[in-house]
């Protein structure tokens, strides 16, 4: 005979299974930090003699308040079960599992902020590598779920993505790392951020930077922030530099803390933190993709760009941020990247130059001989003598006239009229707080008067110099691509506004990841992602860092 349970032992039993099975999340509480700055005076680099690690800003356990339920009913189980299906997986077979329903999207987004969690609120293992998380994701991936209608392979619908915290959302602070912008609600999202939107892409949060850009102190450590605290790499915490300025976007991907995080460039931005955290990262031709609504340095070098961990990641992420944007004055109609292409494209007959002063490297040795052993011709070459005196004068006005542009038209309403003085001041009243490392670079913005306007000269003279030293040797050899390490070539890429993708090419042998940097013509995107996808095809040199599995 069928045994009927009354309803209150049906719930009592249910109450005592979600008890059972729900893990506590435990509250972030901040340490003495002491020990471990005391031992960082001893590094050989002075960048890493590292005066603040945690954050002056808001607490772990806030970052998680939103999620503290659902994280608790997740648990370490499901985290598990779901990490082979997740970690190091690329957005097509994601997308691919979401096909089979063997994942959705919510238990996507709720896997990164349980990793998330899990490593930033561990003492001996955090990274700051976020600055804040949208309260609203899970929410909205559920919204994901419910409206998918077709296969989605190619496509960055539904995936969580972060965004550098120096492009705005209109939900979440836009801090730049600054404690002077800690309350920047604007009133609109970026561009970027509404591109990424339209699309089905899932803003996860805002990952740390090096303050300002980068473009605020002197000799100061890559990665630092008064709202983020100190970056840290994952693959060497408290012994290889994170890079900078998009630190935390890096290290965020290394890591396996979302699909995809975008970054800023303006020069080496993009390309330095990717290569030292072994990810693969785009600096677009300037214009490809809009700069409305982040904060600036300079509207004549500044670009977004994709840092994920493969190539065909980065190119999808490069379909969805690209888009004209009449306030622009760069803008122009980016072409999509053409994925089919990576299929049929061979390095046969593909010529690349490479600088002597690159002779002794044996990691891009290495990388040279396996590219013609796979038909490729690498030649080495010389580069013209350039001037570029002029080049910090041209980050110096343009960021002066930029940045009260985005106060004005982009920024939170209590920001018009804003200077970059008035940043000063702010600091100056608690400087150890809020400028440790002092604010040399803004110091020396206010203090030059020059009109921006009467260095357009001399500021289309450096961008003339610089394409000049990679197109003399581009004639000369009949050349399709330069082949460059790291961030080594970024300013002068920067400066001739050509397009450069860094892959990852290896390890020293005390574990430090390097890159291959492929630099192309303006707008050449489709070429460097078509030679980027083969030489990761070959190499497979992307690995995670073995401390955060």
């Amino acid at each position: 005979m069928l045994q009927i349970r009354p309803l209150w032992l049906i719930l009592l039993l249910l109450f005592s299974y979600n008890c059972r099975y729900q893990e506590e999340i435990v509250d972030w509480v901040g340490y003495n930090e002491s020990d471990e700055i005391e031992k960082q005076k001893t590094h050989a680099i002075d960048r890493m003699k590292f005066k603040r690690l945690q954050p002056y800003s808001q607490s772990r356990s806030e970052l998680m308040e939103p999620f503290k339920k659902e994280l608790a009913r997740f648990g370490k189980v499901e985290y598990e079960r779901l990490k082979p299906l997740i970690l190091e997986k690329t957005i097509p077979e994601l997308q691919t599992l979401v096909d089979n329903e063997q994942l959705n999207y919510y238990e996507l987004c709720l896997f990164y902020i349980y990793r998330i969690y899990h490593y930033e609120t561990d003492s001996k293992k955090y990274l700051n590598a976020i600055i804040s998380l949208n309260p609203n994701v899970l929410e909205q991936a559920k919204l994901r779920d419910n409206e998918r209608t077709q296969k989605m392979e190619h496509s960055i619908y539904g995936m969580p993505i972060l965004l550098k915290d120096n492009i705005n959302t209109k939900n979440i602070a836009t801090t730049a790392g600054s404690a002077f912008l800690e309350k920047n609600l604007p009133a609109d999202d970026a561009e970027v951020t509404q591109n990424l939107k339209q699309k089905g892409a899932l803003i996860l949060g805002k990952t740390n930077l090096s303050e300002w850009a980068y473009y605020f102190c002197s000799g100061c450590p890559l990665g630092y922030s008064y709202m983020g605290g100190q970056t840290l790499n994952p693959y060497g915490r408290m012994i290889f530099e994170s890079g900078g300025s998009s630190s935390g976007s890096a290290v965020a991907v290394a890591a396996n803390f979302a699909v995809a995080a975008i970054g800023s460039e303006t020069s080496g931005s993009i390309l330095s933190p990717s290569s030292k955290n072994s990810v693969v990262g785009l600096k677009p031709t300037v214009g490809a993709i809009s700069r409305s609504g982040i904060v600036p340095i300079s509207s004549t070098l500044d670009t977004a760009g994709p840092m994920t961990k493969s190539v065909i990641d980065n190119a999808i992420v490069m379909n969805a941020l690209i888009g004209y944007d009449p306030d622009d004055s760069q803008s122009y109609h980016a072409e999509p990247i053409d994925l089919d292409v990576f299929d049929n494209f061979s390095l046969s007959g593909m010529r690349f130059g490479v600088s002597q002063n690159f002779a002794n490297d044996s990691l891009l040795d290495e990388a040279i001989d396996l590219m013609i052993k796979n038909e490729a011709e690498v030649i080495q070459v010389e580069y013209p003598e350039i001037n570029l005196d002029g080049f910090t004068k041209l980050l110096d006005t343009d960021m002066r006239k930029d940045l009260s542009d985005y106060f004005n038209r982009y920024g939170s309403t209590d920001l018009k009229g804003t200077l970059i003085s008035d940043i000063i001041s702010f600091n100056d009243s608690e400087s150890v707080e809020r400028a440790p490392y002092g604010q040399q670079i803004f110091r020396a913005i206010e203090a030059d008067t020059l009109d921006s306007k009467l260095f357009q000269s001399r500021k289309m003279e450096l961008i003339a110099e610089a394409k000049r030293y990679f197109e003399e040797p581009i004639i000369q050899h009949n050349l399709n691509v330069i082949l460059s390490i790291n961030n080594f070539s970024a300013s002068i890429a920067a400066l001739a506004h050509f397009p450069a993708l860094t892959v990852p090419m290896g390890f020293s042998s005390v574990g430090e990841p390097f890159n291959i940097t492929f630099i192309a013509a303006s707008k050449e995107e489709q070429l460097l992602y078509s030679v980027g996808a083969i030489f990761e095809d070959i190499s497979q040199h992307r690995s995670p860092p073995v401390e955060y599995p």
